[in-house]
């Protein structure tokens, strides 16, 4: 039995099966705020880069949805690790997602405004969302064993898939709300945003108690692995690591914020756009507890190869299927398996490299980078979509793919990376 002299967790005494039985309970209140906080980021999604265009008046515009919602992502991802480090897990968590919920209604007004710089605020306040889904993956592994570590994070991962496949097929639903309070179009979805938003902030305030942040800080040595804590192990690796999320997230995001834009203006319609963005984020989350399978037995990096296999073949069915949607939205889920399996990877392989106070302040760096990188993915995604076309795009995006297998190459070749 170990005394817990950490204050604000709420327990006095801890032992390792409290531990295991406090880690279930802190993975289930996390499932449920990212099924919550995948339908306020879902509803919204897909539809800001059309909202975007429409305000701003040019398609070479329509990039700013996804580059602001990265880069409120980006300058959020730091200041909520601190936050999680002083305080633990719960006031960050919740933070984030009321201050997401207040770019839904920045959004709504910029709309009726008809603001485009008031539309960007609206934008980088709901990337906080971002943020906060992205810091629960490592909320999951602050007192996860290390065998267990992938499995962990990648079942919170999955359950977004619930919210945020659900939330782009809100469009309809939303459009009845604007329409029944005389709302602009294409906001509706952001009123069912808020709700949600404010839904996932009770349940982490209730519900993440005691904070598994503030207990990791006094775990037992074979909670925390063999690292010493709060160090950092294999920089090498660790920068590896963080470059794989980081351009993996470039491709997923440049590629996938235009595709709404693109298929708009082949005369799709928004419902077939909302199913295309939901299946892509299906295949973004639904397999995620299989790779994360993969990443404890097959080992992080072979994990990594793997999606990027799935993100060129991916890349190859939308350049050369860009005038059919069926074939734009497979290529839409062979992208979202793409991320998946690289962002889960990384992750574990994160969240191995760092221990005790070094973790969160790792983590928020590699969150920082992740969006940093998809927001330059995003901003230049619109131009090159105007320049050189859809599958141009996609043929560019294959560059950064090419980058991280001569990464995972070259750091196999010179020395072994931690599984």
């Amino acid at each position: 039995m170990r005394t817990s002299s950490g204050s604000g967790t709420g327990a006095e005494i801890t032992t390792t099966p409290d531990l295991r039985a406090i880690q279930r309970r802190t993975v289930r209140v996390l499932i449920l705020g990212q099924v919550l906080g995948g339908i306020g980021i879902g509803s919204t999604l897909s539809i800001g880069a059309v909202l975007a265009a429409n305000i701003a008046g040019s398609e070479a515009l329509s990039g700013a949805a996804a580059t602001l919602s990265t880069l409120g992502a980006a300058a959020s991802a730091i200041p909520l690790a601190r936050l999680a480090q002083r305080l633990g897990r719960r006031p960050a968590l919740a933070t984030g997602v009321v201050l997401s919920a207040s770019g839904s209604l920045v959004t709504i007004g910029a709309a009726a405004l008809s603001s485009f710089p008031l539309l960007l605020l609206g934008f980088a306040l709901l990337g906080v969302g971002t943020a906060v889904n992205l810091q629960s993956r490592f909320a999951a592994t602050d007192i996860a064993s290390p065998e267990h570590r992938g499995r962990d994070l990648s079942l919170v991962v999955w359950f977004t898939t619930i919210g945020a496949v659900l939330g782009p097929n809100l469009f309809g639903p939303g459009e009845e709300i604007a329409e029944a309070f005389n709302m602009p179009p294409l906001t509706g979805s952001f009123v069912i945003a808020v709700g949600a938003q404010i839904a996932a902030a009770a349940v982490y305030l209730v519900g993440l108690r005691p904070d598994p942040y503030l207990l990791s800080r006094d775990a037992p040595s074979d909670a925390q692995g063999d690292a010493a804590p709060g160090r950092v192990r294999g920089r090498g690796a660790l920068i590896f690591a963080i470059g794989s999320i980081a351009a993996s997230h470039a491709v997923m995001v440049s590629v996938m914020a235009m595709t709404p834009v693109h298929l708009v203006n082949h005369g799709v319609t928004l419902t077939i756009v909302g199913l295309t963005i939901s299946l892509h984020i299906a295949g973004m989350f639904a397999l995620s507890p299989l790779f994360g399978w993969l990443s404890d037995r097959l080992g992080r990096v072979g994990t990594i190869l793997i999606g990027q296999a799935l993100f060129a073949v991916s890349l190859a069915v939308v350049a050369f299927g860009e005038e059919d949607p069926v074939l734009v939205t497979v290529g839409l889920i062979l992208l979202g398996l793409g991320w998946s399996a690289s962002t889960v990877s990384g992750s574990a392989l994160v969240a191995d490299l760092a221990t005790g106070a070094a973790r969160a302040r790792i983590q928020g760096r590699t969150d920082l980078i992740m969006n940093l990188a998809g927001a330059v993915g995003g901003a230049a995604a619109g131009f090159v979509l105007a320049w050189v076309g859809y599958s141009g795009l996609a043929w560019a995006a294959g560059v950064l793919v090419l980058l991280i297998v001569a990464g995972a190459t070259t750091m196999r070749t010179a020395r072994p990376l931690p599984a």
